[in-house]
């Protein structure tokens, strides 16, 4: 891009007469209102601001200026592998990752997924980006990951794990603790969190990894209520042993009881929803319902390109409708009609902005539009298409008609990283390469034949259906028809 369309480095940005939907405490929503930017900061919000001579004008007339979009749960080393697994269920995908071809992943395929991740993220204005990095089975891996997060121009937290080996042990090791020490900068602009699961065993193994995270400062993020996988009996087990804090994130949570939503509801945890992911995989029925009867706070993530859409658009839309059709379904089999849509257009873009940011423990500085926060700024408009206009309710529009192509310009800590429809920097022709020699590598390290069949896989017979732990015997009986 040209560079004298683009702000200079450190010049202060204006967004003049947008229709700011701000996600702040009392979801104001302000017509015609300038936003302006200066250094990393919100300075000064109000129609016909005054700026400082020489400021940068982006012009937000009939565009939507919204707070930059937080996932907080994201697979981003499986993008290089996007729509691979469109037909698979979630076994399908244990059977691949977990249990054959994962090891398969070199630190550089790890580096190339993790980069085209964070720019799609930024294209689709999400400014903040879980890293579920649970593929790192060395730490090159892991440095590898990091370093191509850390060269995006995103906001990041950093959630290291390791599916090929027991938490209790890759979290405890001196080399992991110092990889954190020295990695780990604790700033807005990277956090790490520690991802790993609990299966339910009831010899707890994975105490010893929740007492890493304590001892590393690290808030947990943990896939619980996966059908199958880890259900009621983890949750159990991190409560009765004082592991539920309010800084936990239980990822779908889509297969508890109420005595476990109770639990989280108590400790003050929040829950990750990726709808779409639920709604095909099979981890459970999209929970939002259930979550909002416990009032435990929600945020809304992508999971995996494997599948899925890589954008919050999609997210809020699916969550609306699953939750909706939920409601719907239960009313009619009592012969009730629902008259009242119990969950509605704002929460589902709070929950994709200010409720990411509580999860995240960074609502003190992004998930809103407010004076003195962090400049992490959507604008959301498109002179192009007829779907821009009429924009009538702002926050119906966010969640059910707009996209990343609406997505005009994107800041994040008040940099511009995306600009008139188009990233900034970023070279797609150098990582359309970088991906294909990872794809070419998967597929010589498999053959042809078993990459094809991965797309289209046979019925597994494994224990997969039980347990997709390969460093665990452990099997639960509460699934599977014990």
């Amino acid at each position: 891009m040209n560079n004298h369309h683009l702000p200079r480095s450190g010049q202060p940005i204006v967004f003049r007469n947008g229709t700011v939907v701000t996600m702040d405490a009392s979801k104001q929503v302000h017509r015609n209102t300038d936003v302006l930017v200066i250094g990393e900061e919100i300075a000064e919000m109000g129609p016909a601001l005054e700026v400082p001579e020489g400021t940068f004008e982006v012009d937000a007339a009939g565009g939507i200026v919204m707070p930059g979009m937080v996932d907080t749960h994201r697979h981003m080393w499986q993008t290089a592998m996007r729509g691979y697994g469109a037909d698979w269920t979630l076994t399908q995908y244990f059977v691949w990752y977990y249990l054959e071809h994962g090891k398969s992943f070199r630190p550089e395929d790890i580096a190339v997924g993790n980069l085209l991740s964070a720019w799609d993220a930024l294209d689709a204005g999400v400014t903040t980006s879980v890293d579920w990095s649970h593929g790192l089975s060395t730490l090159d891996h892991a440095e590898a990951a990091l370093d191509a997060l850390e060269s995006s121009g995103g906001r990041f937290v950093f959630a290291p794990g390791n599916i090929f080996a027991g938490p209790w042990e890759w979290s405890t090791s001196t080399d992991f603790k110092n990889f954190v020490g020295r990695r780990n900068k604790r700033t807005d602009m990277l956090k790490f969190q520690l991802a790993f699961d609990v299966t339910g065993d009831p010899a707890f193994p994975e105490k010893a990894a929740f007492e890493a995270a304590r001892d590393l400062d690290l808030a947990v993020t943990t896939h619980a209520g996966v059908w199958g996988a880890s259900n009621d009996d983890g949750i159990r087990l991190m409560y009765e042993n004082g592991f539920m804090t309010p800084e936990t994130v239980y990822v779908h949570a889509a297969t508890l009881s109420s005595d476990s939503y109770q639990r989280i509801a108590a400790t003050g945890g929040s829950v990750s929803l990726s709808t779409e992911s639920e709604q095909s995989c099979g981890q459970g029925y999209p929970p939002s319902w259930a979550l909002r009867q416990h009032n435990i706070p929600v945020s809304l993530s992508i999971d995996t390109s494997v599948w899925f859409s890589s954008d919050l658009f999609t997210a809020m839309r699916t969550t609306l409708g699953a939750d909706r059709s939920y409601e719907h379904m239960k009313a009619h089999e009592k012969g009730d009609t629902v008259t009242h849509s119990a969950l509605r257009a704002e929460k589902v873009v709070e929950w994709a902005t200010r409720g990411g940011a509580a999860a995240l423990g960074l609502d003190h500085a992004v998930g809103s539009i407010e004076k003195g926060k962090k400049a992490d700024i959507v604008l959301l408009k498109n002179d192009f298409s007829p779907t821009s206009f009429p924009m009538i309710n702002p926050c119906g529009h966010i969640a059910l008609q707009a996209g990343r192509g609406d997505v005009q310009t994107v800041l994040v800590n008040g940099r511009v990283v995306k600009h008139n429809h188009r990233l900034v920097g970023v070279d797609l022709e150098a990582m359309r390469a970088k991906v294909a020699s990872t794809v070419e590598h998967l597929q010589s390290v498999l053959g042809e034949e078993a990459w094809i069949k991965g797309m289209n896989p046979d019925i597994p017979e494994t224990k997969i259906l039980d347990n997709p732990y390969t460093y665990t015997d452990y099997r639960s009986s509460s699934t599977r028809g014990h």
